[in-house]
């Protein structure tokens, strides 16, 4: 039977966890609302990044015709698949979840660029070639996506990898968080001409001014590939990242309440043995007092 002491103990011990699961919530509520904000700011960059290579590619499909080559009739086609999972855990299963997805969309054996530490401890015990380690801040960045779309870029143009695709976690809602593959190369013309910027937001339907590029629409074409491929991962990234949080975010709130009701449970268990302990006190006392008089 457990006594004052160990319960006081337990109680001591959940409080010391509700203090680091309500610090967990509050942080994550913190980086969700700034990774909104900071995707706010760099949407109409990349949206008129898009909309002049939508402009391009409506005037012409010969422009940058090698980066829509599919190469579907190569033999060994190599795909590589660039995987964003969390550095720590504490976010209920957004780590499982993507992982699991990872496995049932890319066959054993298939290359893999895992960003994010618990994934790439966990694919690395498994059947799957790691083709590049990224390393990446706290806080995804451009600078970080730049980074990852020029390697994409050279080896597709190179011929060493033939399609390059993002797999990340796109948050619809704070509940709704959903694994979701991306593909970055070959680009595909059909997707340029629907979407209005890299996060895949849909085309405006009102007329756009006509643009006159200089010194030729293929030589900026090519130069806009980049940073459309830069859009991509960074959205992909900050995705990511923002799903972590609200995910982080809710497993923590769910814990929070956890904790509460067990300190609840604990209290109440508390009190009736102190209770108990001092009506055996009286009964011993007044036992005593009986003797005595007899």
């Amino acid at each position: 039977m457990e006594t004052m002491r160990d319960i006081r103990n337990r109680m001591k011990s959940v409080r010391q966890t509700l203090q680091v699961t309500g610090a967990l919530k509050l942080i994550s509520t913190s980086k969700l609302r700034k990774a909104r904000r900071r995707l706010e700011d760099t949407l109409p960059y990349f949206d008129g990044i898009s909309n002049a290579m939508r402009d391009i590619i409506s005037h012409s499909e010969d422009n940058g015709q090698k980066w829509f080559d599919a190469r579907e009739k190569k033999p060994n086609r190599k795909v590589a698949t660039l995987v964003i999972t969390a550095d720590m855990g504490k976010a209920g299963g957004y780590n499982h979840q993507i992982i699991r997805f990872v496995e049932e969309f890319c066959p054993k054996g298939s290359l893999l660029l895992p960003i994010g530490s618990v994934g790439k401890r966990y694919f690395m015990e498994k059947d799957y070639v790691l083709v590049e380690d990224f390393t990446t801040t706290k806080e995804p960045t451009v600078y970080e996506a730049k980074e990852i779309a020029a390697f994409a870029a050279a080896e597709f143009l190179e011929g060493k990898i033939d399609e390059f695709k993002v797999v990340y976690t796109k948050m619809h809602s704070i509940v709704k968080l959903e694994p979701t593959v991306q593909t970055l190369l070959p680009l595909d013309a059909k997707v340029i001409a629907r979407e209005r910027g890299p996060m895949g937001a849909e085309a405006a339907g009102e007329a756009e001014p006509p643009y006159s590029y200089m010194p030729s629409e293929e030589g900026l074409f090519d130069a806009l590939v980049p940073q459309y491929l830069k859009g991509v991962v960074y959205g992909a990234l900050v995705s990511a990242f923002a799903s972590e949080q609200a995910a982080r975010m809710t497993a923590m709130d769910a814990a929070t309440k956890n904790a509460d009701e067990m300190l609840d449970r604990l209290s109440l268990r508390y009190n009736r043995a102190r209770q108990a302990s001092i009506t055996s006190e009286v009964t011993e006392i007044v036992s005593g007092a009986a003797a005595l008089e007899d």
